[in-house]
């Protein structure tokens, strides 16, 4: 399920993020903290061998090599390539989640546009709503893997009530090799078409409108189905991925506290444990990370999409709007401000201080402080208006 924090950072404060820094789940640390463990082992352990092990001699190479993967570990152009490899995954991933299918406008659509309070004009709604659902849903099932997981097979979307037996066979009859996410929109146009025939919905704009708005369905769908078939491309990925992991084995050995005793540049201290190379692998494999969580957001990982959750509310909710709401309307009465002409709803005690006085312009104040001047005609000059052009002088024989 989605980590939600918002509330917690509703206000700015003292330390305000130290509260988020204590969470488990959803967390960086709950992501990274196996990678974390194995670099400090590894790297823990190579210095034991260099400090207990090795040999004078053995020493001496291992202090050259060691200042050979730190002069030229820097090289490795870590903070660029993952920079940008990152702000290409979150951009696509904010992209997929602007263009979930949500069915509202659609609903309101067919609740407003297709008339009939008896049997089959409820049938017509709900069948309508039903197709637009299972069109949603062929398409997470192919995306997500919670998704089919819940919906193996398309005996499963019947039993879901998402297709009926009839429509199953029908769907099975075409031969298609390509995904048939697109074949409840054809239902669902033949479908508002045969309404439209029977009057049901009343005039050719409502078709219209229906359709488009269909079509617009369709291209999120279809944009989600293009998001998972073109990814980020692989060699990208293999870029950054070695990237960062060649720059952290070289860190193994190369950030190795040396014997200060032989006076290398930059190894006066020996501190056993190296924090700043701690913490750079953190921030940087943890950027990796967050790539990797937000790469595909229809897993399983905490910050994923719920998609079975969008596809329960979807179902619940277009039924009811088409359904039980249709040309259900309640009693119209007078609002509390029907006489009122500065209509102003009231504040309680703990909101009283977002109660402000209407913003009127920012040079209102300046009249407060400035002294009152009175017009005196008698000190108005009026410039007289200058001539734009010279007039030419007249030609006496012409």
């Amino acid at each position: 399920m989605t980590v939600t924090y918002s509330s917690k950072v509703a206000n700015a404060t003292f330390f305000g993020f130290h509260r988020l820094l204590l969470k488990w789940r959803g967390s960086i640390y709950k992501l990274l903290y196996r990678e974390f463990i194995v670099f400090a082992v590894l790297y823990t352990a190579i210095s034991l061998v260099y400090r207990l092990l090795l040999t004078g001699a053995q020493k001496r190479y291992f202090e050259k090599l060691s200042i050979y993967c730190d002069r030229y570990a820097e090289q490795i152009p870590v903070t660029f390539v993952l920079g940008f490899y990152v702000t290409l995954v979150v951009n696509r991933w904010w992209n997929q989640f602007v263009n979930l299918p949500w069915p509202d406008r659609l609903m309101f659509l067919i609740s407003s546009s297709v008339h009939g309070s008896d049997e089959h004009g409820r049938l017509l709604r709900r069948t309508l709503m039903r197709y637009v659902n299972l069109t949603s849903l062929l398409i997470f099932r192919s995306v997500s893997t919670a998704v089919y997981k819940r919906f193996p097979t398309m005996d499963h979307v019947v039993e879901a009530g998402f297709m009926t037996t009839d429509e199953r066979k029908l769907f099975n009859h075409l031969k298609s090799p390509h995904l048939k996410y697109w074949v409840p929109f054809i239902w669902f146009g033949n479908l508002a078409t045969k309404a439209r025939n029977e009057g049901r919905i009343r005039d050719s704009v409502d078709l219209q409108s229906l359709m488009t708005e269909m079509n617009r369905y369709r291209s999120w769908c279809s944009l989600l189905f293009g998001y998972d078939w073109v990814g980020i491309p692989l060699v990208y990925t293999q870029v950054v991925t070695l990237a960062v992991y060649t720059f952290f084995f070289a860190c193994l050995i190369g950030r190795q506290f040396l014997d200060p005793t032989k006076g290398y540049a930059g190894h006066d201290l020996d501190l056993y444990i190296p924090i700043f190379t701690l913490l750079q692998f953190f921030f940087y494999a943890g950027w990796l990370k967050v790539a990797e969580q937000l790469i595909n957001p229809f897993g399983e990982d905490d910050d994923d999409f719920e998609t079975n959750w969008c596809i329960d509310r979807n179902l619940q909710v277009s039924l009811l709007a088409v359904d039980e709401m249709h040309m259900s309307l309640p009693k119209m009465k007078k609002d509390i401000y029907w006489d009122d002409s500065a209509a102003r709803p009231p504040y309680t005690l703990a909101a009283a201080d977002y109660c402000i006085p209407s913003f009127l312009g920012s040079t209102v104040q300046m009249g407060k402080q400035m002294p009152k001047n009175e017009w005196k005609m008698e000190d108005i000059k009026i410039p007289l208006p200058q001539p734009q052009f010279q007039c030419a002088k007249s030609d006496p024989g012409g």
